[in-house]
């Protein structure tokens, strides 16, 4: 299989219109357009009953305490964690091209509903819920895509790979609310192929190009 997206290229860094966050000045971030990439994918296998989606950052930092305080940094030596921003199942074998914004246009407030998406397809929960889950204001169950938003005090640039897999099932067997662990897991044993995609991002002004 093969990935591809008109939004990015491999290896290429993310534009703002596709991230939850943008660098500001006055603020060290400010909200930005939060629209989903354009994907499409092609020479999927024969039998291939459906696919699923996965956009995973591996580059999250595994403890809090520095993210984004004032005079401190994250440091690069720190262990990283998965973050997962989309996970998409279910999508119909005739659905090879997902286009920008349309499955998410803006920064929502507590997060979109879910998990029913658009062409009978399912959106889990992302790593959103969890970050929010203290914040009046934010918290939520956060379905579908939400963009980059790494730490403006980041030593380094995190990547955003998309991962879509061709599976042998029309239905992942998984119900309730689920995220991108419990994905992955029901997805064992009936991965056909997959093909990813990596974009990068940083909020760190030090970094940025």
């Amino acid at each position: 299989m093969k990935l591809s997206s008109s939004s990015f290229s491999d290896g290429q860094t993310i534009p703002g219109d596709h991230s939850f966050c943008i660098p500001d000045p006055a603020h060290h971030v400010c909200l930005g357009r939060n629209l989903n990439p354009q994907l499409a994918w092609t020479e999927a296998p024969a039998g291939t009953l459906s696919f699923a989606l996965v956009c995973h950052d591996p580059d999250v930092p595994s403890q809090g305490d520095d993210v984004n305080q004032e005079g401190r940094t994250v440091p690069a030596s720190l262990p990283r964690v998965d973050f997962f921003h989309w996970v998409l199942i279910d999508l119909p074998p005739s659905i090879t091209a997902l286009r920008e914004g349309e499955f998410s246009s803006e920064v929502t407030p507590r997060g979109k509903p879910g998990p029913q998406a658009a062409h009978g397809a399912r959106q889990g929960i992302n790593n959103y819920t969890d970050w929010f889950a203290g914040d009046h204001d934010m918290c939520g169950d956060y379905y579908g895509y939400d963009g980059p938003c790494p730490p403006w005090n980041d030593e380094i640039i995190h990547r955003y790979v998309f991962t879509v897999f061709a599976l042998d099932v029309d239905k992942l067997p998984i119900d309730g609310k689920f995220g991108g662990p419990e994905v992955r897991a029901a997805m064992q044993g009936h991965i056909l192929a997959e093909a990813s995609l990596t974009g990068s991002y940083t909020l760190n002004p030090l970094l940025q190009g």
